[in-house]
């Protein structure tokens, strides 16, 4: 159960972090914040003012257009709310269904997806590599 309990942490963490720098982020902090509010029995403005500072390095980070510092703040944002999503489902195993429900909710293409490509009248001499959301895997096995 721990193991389940980690991925789903470790996919709402990445999900945040994703929704945080998007065009979205307004529509989803609401949910976010009323999540750890009710779940974790935390304050609803402590909760916003603490995301509204990560999403705020995380921004100053994209700005300064170094790949490194964006990634570093990105992973460093994970680390901590995925500790912290850990925690609460820990405290509150009726809070899995809700992150699951939020997850589906905020990041739509957790769905399978198929694609099928062909390559036709040509020969090449490359490897071909196709990737779509990479890390979007949500934990939802067993739900």
């Amino acid at each position: 159960m721990e193991a389940e309990l980690v991925a789903l942490a470790t996919a709402g963490a990445t999900a945040l972090v994703q929704q945080m720098v998007g065009e979205s982020w307004e529509q989803a902090k609401g949910r976010i914040v009323a999540f750890f509010a009710r779940r974790a029995g935390t304050d609803p403005e402590a909760v916003t003012a603490e995301l509204d500072a990560v999403r705020a390095e995380l921004l100053a980070a994209e700005e300064s257009g170094d790949e490194r510092t964006t990634a570093d703040a990105q992973a460093e944002a994970r680390t901590e709310w995925r500790a912290r999503m850990r925690r609460t489902l820990q405290a509150d195993p009726e809070a899995a269904g809700e992150l699951r429900a939020m997850l589906d909710e905020l990041m739509p293409t957790s769905g399978s997806i198929t694609v099928n490509n062909t390559v036709n009248d040509g020969v090449y001499h490359a490897a071909v590599i196709q990737a779509g959301f990479i890390g979007r895997n949500y934990g939802t096995q067993g739900a």
